[in-house]
């Protein structure tokens, strides 16, 4: 029985499937740990020592609520040499997360209709439940290409926000240039907001990343540190798009968030003197790896970017597949109903040592030539 102090809202979803997985996992002794989409290496020293420099000056305080202006101003100017945009304003965020339910917040009203692409990161579907909207998934199957056509299918009087992920999470999808213009002229032809989380943008292994905002001035874009740095627990995000949204996301940051970590923004500031390029060869070399040692005998559509790949379960749904994986090799790895209307695939995140992506790669080559014995439960 549901309690009824708890807020209606609370009943739009569920815990995270990610920590059901998580809780099976902890029972196991020497687990093949490919569900975290977490980078595998730590903060740059520099970057660390700018952190605890900002701590032992005393910068602990608040920081302003639109960000620092030793991050924010060398953000600005950054953005403003990409895009050139006359009215294209920013601000530091507690994090991408923190960024995305802000958007939501100050552009969605109940019965407002979103927009967003199947399969789509876990978060985004329950961040627009909690503030009323109503979601349109558009399906993106079998090879999680964006449709311009498809959007503009799903477009009623109703719709206010189109919300797209390049490089993708739970795929690994990087959209065509192509499909990125026509989506950024689409929203603008029909007045929508396009909102594009771009964390993953220096993943992109096969060429160069496009965003919408290139195309489309109106784009509100999230952004963070989270990925490229190896610095997901410090949440550190930004937002950038016109004025008139970011000063109403400014407005209710100070009455949550109040501001990202202050000495944090610092590091920050830091970090974009970097050059991530080793790191970001890294993992195209791990996709690599996951390409090489499953295409043979996965349905798996190659991952262009970001750290995941999502193929199809050989056998049973992708649920029943996740749990054998879990029980009977030790392998964490996610079940793509969390992501996704479907329960056929599942995600592995390559966000790992060698070591273990190895011992991935050959848990599922023996998983691909089991069937269950029975029926087996679902998680």
């Amino acid at each position: 029985m549901y309690d009824p102090w708890i807020a209606e809202r609370m009943k739009c979803f569920d815990a995270s499937g990610i920590r059901k997985v998580f809780d099976l996992g902890a029972k196991l002794t020497d687990p093949i740990n490919l569900s975290i989409g977490q980078p595998d290496f730590d903060v740059p020293e520099a970057v660390r020592r700018a952190a605890i420099e900002a701590i032992e000056s005393g910068k602990n305080g608040y920081s302003v609520t639109q960000g620092a202006p030793v991050l924010r101003d060398k953000l600005q100017r950054r953005v403003d040499e990409v895009y050139g945009h006359e009215d294209r304003q920013l601000f530091v965020t507690s994090g991408t997360s923190g960024g995305l339910l802000l958007a939501l917040m100050a552009l969605v009203d109940p019965g407002d209709e979103v927009i967003m692409f199947d399969p789509y990161f876990v978060m985004y579907d329950a961040l627009a439940r909690v503030v009323g909207a109503k979601i349109v998934h558009v399906d993106t199957y079998p090879d999680f290409r964006i449709d311009p056509d498809r959007v503009a299918a799903a477009i009623t009087d109703q719709t206010k926000l189109i919300l797209v992920n390049s490089p993708a999470n739970p795929t690994g999808t990087v959209a065509d240039a192509r499909d990125v213009r026509a989506l950024a002229e689409l929203a603008a032809e029909r007045n929508l907001v396009l909102l594009s989380d771009e964390i993953y943008r220096d993943f992109c292994y096969d060429g160069p990343f496009v965003s919408p905002a290139e195309f489309n001035p109106r784009t509100l874009v999230i952004d963070g540190f989270s990925k490229n740095y190896g610095m997901p627990g410090w949440r550190l995000g930004f937002a950038h798009g016109p004025g008139a949204i970011i000063q109403e996301m400014i407005k209710l940051q100070q009455y949550s968030f109040v501001c990202a970590p202050h000495p944090l923004q610092w590091a920050g500031a830091a970090a974009m003197d970097l050059d991530n390029r080793e790191a970001i060869d890294a993992y195209r070399r791990k996709r690599d790896m996951i390409v090489d040692g499953l295409a043979d005998c996965y349905e798996l559509a190659t991952p262009r970017g970001a750290f995941y790949a999502f193929p199809k379960a050989p056998w049973g749904s992708g649920t029943q597949f996740v749990e054998k994986a879990i029980t009977e090799h030790q392998l964490l790895i996610i079940p793509g109903n969390v992501f996704s209307r479907r329960d056929t695939h599942f995600r592995i995140s390559y966000a790992a040592a060698d070591e273990t992506i190895e011992r991935g790669i050959d848990a599922l080559r023996k998983l691909m030539r089991q069937r269950p014995s029975s029926g087996a439960n679902a998680m």
